[in-house]
């Protein structure tokens, strides 16, 4: 059967935190820290109906937990190293997928949207680095084409960890530009990206989580801010 022929799976986080609550007695500590606290941040995305600025943000806290990347890092070096954490993230999530969702949602539901964010230099860390007068990014442009270069080549392989890489790395931009005040809130200028960038992660952020609570067995680190008593 052609796996991208399969219906798209929604997952509503209400019926995530039911599966949670089934499962997390048998779920090693790591792994109860990052469920539990991307579900709460997810089901709170979910009740924003008309902020797209502040569902963003929470969808990508949630994601954030799930991950849980390091967030120590020299300025220039930040948006590739964060790149490198995605990657590992999700070639060990799409090697979990076997009903292939992720590669469903990412082939099927998003294409259009994906493909607009990854053409949109607004959204690309080393055109930001040069106009911030950071040396070394006078390049943006070819480097945004050897991007393209390897966005193609994972479009033409299939490659579902690959572009999701390069996506999220793409909306951690966005992210940036919001947290570090980069923005207007309710900006016309940034809306597009906003919007569909809140749409992806609505939706990918489920299957992440869902994902990871089928694998309890896996060696999740544990989260870089584990709960402390005392």
């Amino acid at each position: 059967m052609d796996k991208r022929a399969a219906p798209i799976d929604l997952l509503l986080p209400k019926a995530l935190k039911e599966k949670q609550r089934r499962l997390r007695d048998a779920f090693p500590t790591p792994l109860t820290l990052r469920v539990h606290r991307a579900l709460s941040w997810l089901m709170r995305a979910g009740e924003e109906k008309d902020d797209l600025d502040v569902r963003f943000l929470l969808s990508w806290i949630g994601f954030n937990a799930a991950y849980a990347g390091d967030v120590s890092l020299a300025l220039g070096q930040e948006s590739q190293r964060e790149r490198d954490v995605f990657m590992r993230f999700f070639v060990t999530l799409v090697g979990f997928d076997g009903q292939h969702r992720l590669y469903n949602m990412v082939w099927q539901r998003f294409a259009q949207e994906i493909r607009v964010l990854l053409g949109n230099r607004h959204v690309f860390a080393p055109f930001w680095l040069h106009h911030n007068g950071i040396a070394g990014f006078a390049d943006w442009r070819d480097r945004m084409d050897r991007e393209d270069i390897a966005i193609r080549s994972a479009l033409a392989r299939h490659d579902t960890a690959t572009l999701l890489s390069i996506v999220f790395g793409r909306l951690y931009v966005l992210r940036n530009q919001l947290i570090h005040g980069g923005a207007t809130w309710n900006s016309s200028v940034n809306r597009a990206q906003v919007r569909d960038g809140a749409a992806i992660l609505s939706c990918l952020l489920p299957l992440f989580i869902d994902l990871m609570m089928d694998n309890p067995d896996h060696e999740w680190p544990m989260p870089h801010y584990p709960v402390v008593e005392g």
